[in-house]
């Protein structure tokens, strides 16, 4: 998909139709010039502008959030900083491989290694032995000057809570594939038969990196369900679903409000997890992408970006 047809674009071109506000769409989509009498006003992204520069910036920043988030008490997964060598001349001696080596012995599970910065589960690792962990920094830092590293927790579910000043625009959770067994045909036999060919590219990449060729090739008994991934991202085919309202809904808005609050966030999506019962923060992001809850539910989308555009221009 273009960036020019992102439905975030299409939202944003819909909005100033409708309020005689003129657009010019640049950069391939990726920066929007909107203009009413003398004012102006710029999106890029998946940012419309509402958050201050500092609050921009903790958000797309995984440990720098966690640690504020600690810091105010708000319940969250823990990420770890480290810089590349590369940043070796402009920050002290920090002995990071060791420091990695002792969350690894600290967290028998694994842990999850990751860009700092970055959206969507691109180099996402799960890392449980030293020569895991030492690819999965290797490759990261390849391409990136910091990684975060947290503790793999067994993530029972994943929400998405989107706000804006403090209140739900739009509350969903991030459901992971998954199939069933029927006592003949192996995991990955099922994997294939039940993902249509347009979704491949984006479930089966995950599953195929994390499991080896005897799971894959293993029968699952018949009833038992299998997730196809470990990973909630909807970009590596999870789908998401309206949260009715109820217990769970109300818990995730309340805690993604103190972490907006926290971070002083207006407009973002929080990421919550449900780990042993309890809801953590995950992740909080300050752009809002709503691309794939958009084929879904596409006026629900428009209405949250209007929303927020009314704030702009209010």
């Amino acid at each position: 998909m273009l960036n020019s047809q992102r439905i975030f674009v299409d939202a944003v071109r819909k909005y100033c139709a409708a309020h005689g506000i003129g657009i010019e769409i640049r950069s391939q989509g990726w920066l929007i010039i909107m203009r009413r009498g003398a004012s102006r006003h710029l999106a890029f992204g998946y940012d419309l502008g509402l958050n201050s520069a500092v609050a921009h910036r903790i958000a797309n920043d995984k440990a720098a959030t966690a640690e504020v988030l600690q810091t105010c008490g708000v319940a969250c997964v823990a990420h770890s900083l480290f810089l590349s060598p590369k940043m070796n001349e402009y920050t002290p001696p920090q002995r990071s491989w060791e420091a990695m080596l002792a969350l690894l012995r600290e967290n028998p599970a694994g842990v999850v290694v990751k860009p700092n910065e970055g959206t969507s589960g691109d180099s996402v690792f799960k890392a449980s032995t030293e020569p895991d962990l030492e690819l999965a920094v290797h490759r990261i830092f390849s391409s990136s000057l910091g990684l975060s590293i947290s503790p793999y927790v067994e993530i029972e579910n994943e929400f998405r809570v989107v706000l804006l000043d403090h209140q739900p625009m739009v509350v969903y959770s991030k459901n992971r594939p998954a199939v069933t067994g029927d006592g003949r045909r192996s995991l990955l036999e099922l994997a294939l038969a039940a993902t249509p060919a347009g979704q491949r590219s984006t479930v089966l990449p995950g599953m195929l990196g994390d499991l080896d060729r005897a799971a894959l090739d293993a029968i699952v008994p018949a009833g038992q369900r299998r997730v196809l991934n470990w990973r909630h991202n909807l970009d590596s085919g999870a789908e998401p679903e309206l949260l009715a309202q109820g217990e769970v809904r109300k818990a995730c808005v309340e805690i993604a409000v103190q972490a907006a609050k926290a971070i002083g966030i207006r407009f973002g999506s929080v990421d919550v997890v449900q780990v042993d019962g309890a809801f953590k923060i995950l992740e909080i992001n300050s752009g809002v992408m709503m691309e794939a809850l958009g084929r879904q539910h596409p006026d629900l989308v428009y209405a949250a970006y209007s929303a927020a555009l009314d704030k702009v221009f209010d």
